[in-house]
């Protein structure tokens, strides 16, 4: 299987830390985000959309990560994406709710904007969508702390999920601002969990890289 991705992609590396922790052996085809290769012809030839991650595996093309979790969760039978009806189920209420909810308040709104995204914004606009999101995101914050997280190890429980891949990759990019989540002490604890994966620090590299360049250029 093949994955078109680029590390410093939020969308993309909850595929490659799931894929390198469940054994998942991925043909890694870097697009660079920061040189806008997903809006040059060679890659749109691939995917149309000029997104990642995408997967294509023999003659079966599939992109969306969440779409792709479960594609590679079920291709290996992962405890990650249980077979249990309501287990699943829950599974998949958390994955839309990050990929809706916080994924929007927190993402789009109080983080994207720091980086010029969507491209284009003017700067007037880019402040007030992070104004907005800074009023709006504490509110998804605290209940994934209060009523997803709880006491639990994980999301969904004390069983890591396909849940945990995609919601840590969102919340950890609030590091590349310095997000406080200091009131937030259960999604400390999941993160430290996350990090604590084997994977975890060769997937983040490329992303910890790039945090480390937006804070030269800031200092």
């Amino acid at each position: 299987m093949k994955l078109y991705c680029d590390p410093i992609s939020t969308s993309a590396r909850p595929v490659m830390l799931f894929a390198a922790e469940s054994g998942i052996v991925l043909e890694r085809a870097h697009v660079d985000l920061m040189t806008r290769q997903t809006r040059e012809a060679p890659y749109l030839a691939v995917n149309p959309s000029g997104v990642v991650p995408y997967l294509i595996d023999g003659d079966f093309r599939l992109g969306e990560c969440t779409a792709i979790l479960r594609y590679l969760a079920q291709t290996v039978g992962s405890p990650a994406y249980p077979a249990d009806l309501k287990a699943r189920a829950k599974v998949d209420e958390a994955m839309d709710w990050f990929a809706t909810n916080l994924h929007q308040y927190f993402c789009i709104f109080t983080l994207y904007p720091n980086f010029g995204l969507p491209h284009g914004v003017s700067e007037v606009l880019a402040q007030e969508m992070i104004a907005f999101g800074q009023a709006h995101a504490p509110r998804w914050l605290q209940v994934l702390d209060r009523d997803m997280i709880g006491d639990r190890a994980f999301v969904c429980g004390d069983q890591i999920s396909l849940a945990d891949y995609l919601g840590s990759a969102f919340v950890t990019l609030g590091e590349a601002v310095a997000y406080d989540l200091g009131p937030y002490p259960n999604i400390r604890r999941w993160i430290a969990n996350m990090k604590a994966l084997p994977a975890w620090d060769a997937t983040y590299a490329g992303f910890n890289g790039f945090l480390s360049a937006l804070r030269s250029q800031a200092a």
